[in-house]
């Protein structure tokens, strides 16, 4: 544990505490101590200060800093190792440069903010500041590259679940990749990869979520079509909860399909949809319409033509002509 947390720790465990007793408890002198205060404050923490009582803790920061989800996080791997910053380009940028200097399975990036935030296809994440969850996971899972299109299922899985454990809201998922809500866009994943022939290297999972974002701000290529948890709920969401849950329930299921492969989590997505059993056109180049009956145990969409083929969908944007 970093200094800092251990002077945030102390703060949040006692009502007052003077600089001279924690810079004695933490073998610190008290400018050290007033420095790290000082820093805490900076990232929102209010902290107030009394010549007799010492420093005394009021509220906790909104910010998704380590020292907030860390705490209350039960996960053996994923998010153990968290990594803050206020603005990035993309927080896939950075898990991809962590992935190929080494850094550990479960490295999480989190940011308040994207300049350049990505979903697929290299299209625009629009990342406000402090509203939304923009966050990226680095995976080293003994894989065929071809079954990369398996783990944005199990990452919708897991933020369906995490959305309806902290919000009234019941999310449902849209293949490939989106979080859908009241039929519009919540959320989205997005999965980078280093590979080889044989085996993949490292996986970089992203997932943003639009949480507390003001929808006002969703506005232009997204407007009509993208809403937010709290829009939709009507109530501010607690963005560390819902990361904390969020990591927690991807752990298990990311677990389990490391072991058991995506069959054993298949039926789970399935309940979760809301693209089988709907009308779609799909487009990846080409345009097809038709019935979306099944995803099959790879993942792949099948959907029914007009003249009864059934055609094998590995990737493409899903319209639902039914809502």
């Amino acid at each position: 544990m970093y200094m800092k947390e251990l002077v945030l720790k102390a703060l949040r465990d006692e009502s007052h505490v003077s600089g001279e007793d924690l810079g004695r408890r933490l073998k610190i002198s008290r400018t050290a101590v007033w420095k790290h205060i000082n820093e805490l404050r900076r990232q929102g923490y209010k902290i107030a200060s009394s010549p007799k009582l010492g420093y005394s803790y009021i509220e906790s920061t909104s910010l998704l800093l380590p020292e907030e989800i860390t705490p209350g996080l039960q996960t053996q791997t994923i998010g153990k190792y968290l990594l803050h910053r206020d603005e990035v380009t993309s927080t896939q940028d950075i898990a991809e440069k962590l992935a190929r200097e080494g850094a550990k399975e479960g490295t999480v990036v989190i940011a308040e903010t994207q300049i350049r935030g990505r979903g697929r296809k290299g299209r625009n994440w629009i990342s406000p500041p402090e509203g939304g969850v923009y966050l990226s996971i680095i995976l080293r899972p003994s894989l065929m590259p071809s079954r990369i299109v398996q783990i944005p299922l199990i990452a919708g899985i897991a933020a369906n679940k995490a959305i309806r454990r902290t919000t009234p809201l019941q999310p449902s998922l849209k293949w490939p990749n989106d979080i859908i809500i009241n039929g519009k866009k919540a959320g989205g994943i997005l999965t980078e990869m280093n590979s080889e022939v044989d085996g993949v290297n490292y996986i970089i999972l992203g997932i943003g979520l639009n949480v507390n974002t003001p929808v006002s701000l969703l506005a232009g290529l997204t407007d009509g079509i993208a809403t937010s948890l709290a829009y939709e709920c009507g109530e501010h969401v607690s963005r560390v909860k819902l990361v904390q849950i969020l990591f927690s329930e991807f752990e298990v299921l990311y677990t389990k399909f490391v072991i058991s492969g995506f069959a054993s989590l298949r039926d789970e997505w399935k309940k979760l949809n809301n693209t089988t059993g709907s009308r779609v056109r799909i487009s990846d180049g080409d345009v097809i319409e038709g019935e979306a009956l099944d995803i099959d145990e790879d993942g792949f969409l099948l959907v029914r033509m007009e003249n009864g083929d059934v055609r094998r969908i590995i990737g493409g944007d899903v319209t639902l002509l039914d809502n």
